[in-house]
């Protein structure tokens, strides 16, 4: 913690810094700023409330200086078992009552799987064969949101901060980590990213490889098509430089080529293991181009990997991924790298379940990306300890010790606690 202390910018932070990850380490329901302060001193409760509160919503510490140094501590031990072998771009939600906190939108929402009022956090997280971590974090600013002046004033949005999509500041987390000299590896999103055209670009133009998902209604040349040139007109004037299409010479949807590809081209592939047994699926990968608008491009895009899935029992095709991996690649190979992105379900179910990822009650920006950070490192400490001494070290089983709580305290937000006439 003491190299987290020096990236909080002053010496007297270093004191609340380390409570509050041990708070967010502690055992307990809720691991907002009020009932960690009753768990770290029951009889000091309202002093160190106000300085957890000060640190984590008042205080200018950096974020990105903080997430920084989680990186660096926890990649070394990370890295111990292996290299990394991905670099994993992701979505989460919190659902969230009212309009006035930072960045509450009627959205998707990924908890709760439809639209919802919520807020939704975009992340980058790096990982090995067993561990990951997120190293990058930045809520997503709704436009209604960016363009509003006075909600941006009342929850402290800084200038700087415009309205940019999701798959935008993806990219921009992906190039300040290639600046910061993050070991590169792979690419890896879900369809929600991997389906915007100019996300793949920007992962190429970085010249990183990427296995993303996509929807089953992207189009795309056939293996061994190609777009036509259109045919040079007569008479005088430029020849035409854009590609062509015509009745005869279209491209299909991702689902109808694999709906006509041949039964032996499926194969069985098992990725890992699970809880109980063997993950397996059937699998068919094939190269090809992608197709989307290409009509209004002079060159074909390049060409790469389209893996399909079609688990054993189903009526058709459940899953699409593109990917740029050489065409030597091996169909068990593909597999696992698509795959590989369930590893960061782990860690946000536990950031969510058991360090409190989404129990900060305030409104502000800087509160709700403290909070985050803060988060993540207790996140880092815990993924350091499994690499050196517990493979199952959890947050709330660490031995940490806490004084007791009085019997009479109930936070604000309890359900036992008493309303105020």
């Amino acid at each position: 913690m003491d190299g987290l202390a020096k990236a909080a910018g002053h010496a007297d932070r270093n004191a609340p810094l380390k409570a509050y990850c041990a708070g967010l380490l502690l055992p307990g329901e809720r691991k907002s700023v009020e009932p960690m302060a009753a768990r770290l001193a029951p009889d000091n409760v309202r002093r160190t409330h106000q300085s957890l509160h000060h640190l984590v919503a008042e205080a200018p510490w950096s974020d990105e200086a903080m997430l920084c140094s989680v990186r660096e501590h926890a990649l070394t031990a990370m890295k111990r078992d292996g290299p990394v072998v991905a670099w994993i771009i992701d979505d989460t939600g919190f659902p969230k009552k009212g309009t006035h906190s930072v960045g509450v939108a009627r959205q998707y929402c990924g908890q709760v799987g439809k639209q919802e009022n919520c807020r939704v956090a975009v992340s980058l997280s790096v990982s090995t064969r067993h561990a990951s971590l997120p190293i990058a974090w930045r809520l997503y600013l709704p436009e209604s949101w960016a363009s509003d002046r006075e909600r941006r004033k009342e929850t402290h949005v800084p200038d700087e901060v415009v309205f940019q999509t999701k798959p935008e500041l993806a990219l921009a987390q992906i190039r300040q980590a290639i600046e910061d000299g993050v070991p590169r590896a792979p690419v890896l999103a879900d369809s929600a990213y991997g389906n915007e055209t100019r996300f793949r670009e920007g992962i190429r133009e970085l010249e990183l490889r990427y296995a993303v998902g996509v929807h089953e209604n992207l189009t795309v040349w056939g293996p061994g098509e190609v777009p036509q040139p259109q045919k040079r007109r007569k008479g005088r004037g430029r020849p035409p430089t854009r590609l062509h299409r015509d009745a005869q010479h279209q491209p299909v949807s991702v689902k109808a080529l694999a709906l006509s590809l041949p039964d032996q081209d499926w194969k069985t592939v098992t990725w890992r293991e699970g809880t109980r047994h063997p993950l397996k699926s059937c699998f068919a990968a094939v190269r090809l181009r992608p197709a989307h608008r290409d009509e209004k491009r002079s060159e074909p895009y390049p060409e790469e990997w389209l893996l399909m899935e079609w688990p054993t029992g189903a009526t058709e095709p459940t899953k699409y991924w593109l990917s740029t991996l050489p065409a030597h690649t091996k169909l068990p190979a593909l597999v696992r790298l698509a795959k590989h992105r369930w590893i960061i379900e782990r860690d946000y179910e536990e950031l969510k379940q058991e360090l409190g990822l989404g129990h900060y009650e305030g409104r502000g920006w800087r509160g709700f990306h403290h909070h985050a950070t803060l988060c993540i490192a207790a996140y880092g400490f815990l993924v350091i300890e499994r690499t050196r001494f517990s493979p199952s070290a959890r947050a709330g089983q660490l031995q940490l010790r806490a004084p007791k709580i009085p019997a009479h305290f109930q936070p604000r937000g309890s359900p036992r606690a008493r309303r105020t006439p």
